[in-house]
């Protein structure tokens, strides 16, 4: 025998296995004839995928899950090395401790300049009092020198004594406005101490929390699929870790022809039958049809092609059953969903929903 007569051989012997395999197949999953009013679609079970990423950039300290583990939301699954984070976090508390004393200074600082006012104010007062004394003075002195009982220079030191008081009561009265310029200078030195206070606090909620970002958490009950990143490895912000698989948000997607499809509704009940499990029937609900065809021939003229177009569907698993079942809910397990596109069909007795106890 030739070598091309052997690879003749081969293929042929090939092509009749999956002829059988196939026809089993039909048999098995295939809608009996007396079965009106179902059709059927292949499919697989899929989940709803989440990535366990790192915030911020850093190193990968402890990896506490396996491959193929149940986790549940708000189990830790990872751990971010926090080495440069803390080292953040002491400095923005020095600094923070820095801003309060500037506070507590500033603070003082307005303290005294109100003191300062108070003793301005004070010397203003004496100063009023003094030129008021002057006054009274210059006055008895002019009537007594209209007398010519004191001499003109008497007179005139009593006016000289009245405009010294005068400008001493200007001055305490300049010094008053020159403390309080002083004092608003004073708070707002205690506002800018006060502001750069509340940032440097701001600045350590902020390390905190991406230190607090630095234990990766499952925000929902799942299974890991994939460890990406091992510790001691640096990954960049956002970097993936880990990979989970949302199990209580499980569907199977197939494909039905345009004739079905165009009539599905959504919710329409669906059985769900899987290869790994045939003695079950798992009952579904139709949650997506796509709205293009998901294969096109090259034309759809003729009604005969139109019926090749298939529409992609979902089949969404009920959150209850899941969340009885989730320790033995898997992905990726291939089976058949049926659906009546007679709604008044009634299901034969082998597409009847059993589920495990």
């Amino acid at each position: 025998m030739t070598p091309q007569q052997k690879r003749w051989l081969i293929r042929t012997v090939a092509v009749l296995v999956a002829g059988v395999v196939a026809f089993f197949a039909w048999q098995h999953y295939g809608l009996k004839e007396t079965e009106t009013g179902l059709v059927s679609g292949n499919g697989r079970i899929e989940a709803v995928e989440i990535d366990i990423a790192s915030r911020t950039a850093g190193r990968v300290k402890e990896i506490r899950v396996r491959e193929g583990d149940f986790v549940t939301a708000g189990q830790v699954v990872a751990l971010m090395d926090t080495e440069v984070l803390d080292a953040q976090r002491r400095q923005a508390e020095a600094q923070l401790q820095q801003a309060n004393s500037a506070v507590v200074t500033a603070g003082s600082q307005v303290a005294q300049r109100e003191s300062d006012k108070a003793m301005a104010q004070a010397v203003v007062a004496q100063r009023e009092v003094e030129l008021k004394t002057a006054r009274s003075h210059l006055t008895r002195s002019m009537a007594l020198a209209e007398k010519n009982l004191i001499s003109p220079q008497a007179v005139d030191d009593e006016r000289a004594r009245v405009e010294s008081a005068r400008a001493a009561l200007a001055a305490a009265r300049a010094q008053v406005a020159a403390t309080e310029s002083a004092i608003v200078s004073a708070r707002s030195q205690v506002t800018g101490a006060q502001s750069t206070a509340v940032a440097a606090q701001a600045n350590i909620e902020r390390i905190q929390a991406d230190i607090d970002d630095t234990t990766l958490k499952s925000p929902r009950d799942g299974r890991v699929q994939y460890i990406v990143a091992r510790p001691g490895e640096v990954i960049s912000s956002g970097g993936r870790v880990l990979n989970l698989v949302d199990l209580s948000d499980v569907y199977m997607t197939f494909f039905l022809p345009t004739a079905v499809a165009g009539q599905m509704a959504i919710g329409t009940e669906v059985h769900i039958v899987l290869d790994a499990a045939p003695q079950y029937v798992i009952p579904a609900n139709v949650s997506f049809v796509a709205d293009v065809a998901q294969f096109t021939p090259k034309t759809v003229e003729t009604a005969s092609e139109r019926e090749k177009l298939m529409f992609r569907v979902r089949a969404q698993l009920p959150s209850d059953l899941l969340k009885k079942h989730i320790l033995k809910v898997k992905t990726g397990l291939p089976g058949v969903a049926y659906v009546r596109s007679d709604p008044n069909a009634a299901w034969p007795d082998r597409l009847r929903v059993k589920l495990p106890q």
